[in-house]
């Protein structure tokens, strides 16, 4: 497994990090011991970084890989978590107030069984709290001993800026594929003249890169696929058209699988350290992992994009949509 250094925190992590989003309730129900085996088989094949948060299931996704993960050294591993979202009625609210700050980063602590947080990063941000209150909260953590380093998840260029006035950002994990490409525009160029650690999240479009999907697809209760606008009418039927000429790039004429294509494609973006990817099948961690190994050449880069300029671009899930 290749390995790179994550930016200005100077983390030392596999390219591949092994994300549990799946493992939360909003993809629908989760067998835990498939689950579990999905991180072990990453663990033993080389990953060493493991993304998760508190809003997945409030705990549980965090305890499924504690549970996981607990036959390993704890210093071999980078654990990273987010917080700054707390249960609001059926879903979810953003409150990034240095009381829930610090109450759900004791939570995470408990639940994953840890004495440190080796990334927290802040899950959205938060309109109604000013950002120098929550990066003080953060650096409070980080003199205790909680947390070591700090990360934005899901925040624009200003945003960072922002933020970084109080407390230097070290990493950004915002959503990156082939449907989803804004962070090309301003994001991705302002994380890389600032030496900022990026981890892309969603590189097989939550399953639409994944060659599972057909027009007649459908979701288990409780999966927010459910409800997005990316899975269903014409956007879904077009995209789809698209995914089929790169599922052939991929498997007649490069030998890998699409998944592989998708994934590899995030990495090749020189400013992208990292690409999440996360299943509930040990039988397809092999795959994912493989990625990291797969160099897309400047012929194949500008096949996908004359494939992809018949595609239709896509948002993603929101806390709102949970």
């Amino acid at each position: 497994m290749k390995h790179t250094i994550l930016g200005k925190s100077g983390l030392d992590v596999s390219r591949i990090a092994f994300g549990t989003w799946q493992l939360g309730g909003d993809w629908g129900p989760t067998d835990t011991v498939a689950a579990m085996e999905a991180i072990r088989r990453a663990a033993d094949n080389g990953v060493t970084f493991f993304d998760t948060a508190q809003a997945y299931g409030f705990g549980q996704s965090e305890q499924l890989l504690a549970v996981a993960l607990r036959h390993l050294p704890r210093e071999q591993l980078v654990i990273a978590t987010k917080g700054g979202l707390r249960p609001s009625g059926n879903g979810v609210a953003r409150d990034a107030s240095p009381a829930w700050i610090e109450k759900g980063v004791d939570a995470s602590l408990r639940a994953l069984g840890t004495e440190y947080i080796d990334l927290f990063q802040m899950h959205w941000p938060d309109p109604a709290t000013p950002f120098e209150e929550t990066a003080e909260a953060l650096a409070k953590l980080i003199a205790d001993g909680k947390i070591r380093h700090v990360g934005m998840s899901n925040f624009d260029v200003e945003q960072i800026e922002t933020f970084s006035a109080t407390l230097p950002v070290e990493t950004l994990q915002p959503p990156y594929h082939l449907f989803r490409r804004d962070i090309e525009a301003e994001v991705l160029p302002y994380t890389a003249a600032n030496d900022i650690g990026v981890l892309v999240y969603g590189p097989l479009a939550h399953g639409l890169l994944g060659g599972h999907l057909g027009p007649d697809a459908t979701f288990a209760p409780g999966d927010c696929r459910a409800k997005s606008p990316m899975f269903c009418g014409q956007t879904f039927a077009r995209n789809l058209r698209v995914v089929a000429q790169l599922e052939k790039l991929a498997t007649q004429e490069l030998g890998i699988t699409l998944a592989q294509l998708a994934t590899a494609w995030t990495l090749a973006n020189p400013a992208v350290h990292v690409a999440i990817v996360g299943t509930r099948n040990a039988e397809h961690v092999d795959e994912a992992l493989a990625a990291a190994e797969i160099d897309l050449d400047d012929e194949v880069m500008q096949r996908i994009n004359l494939i992809m300029a018949d595609a239709t671009p896509v948002s993603g899930p929101s806390p709102e949509m949970m």
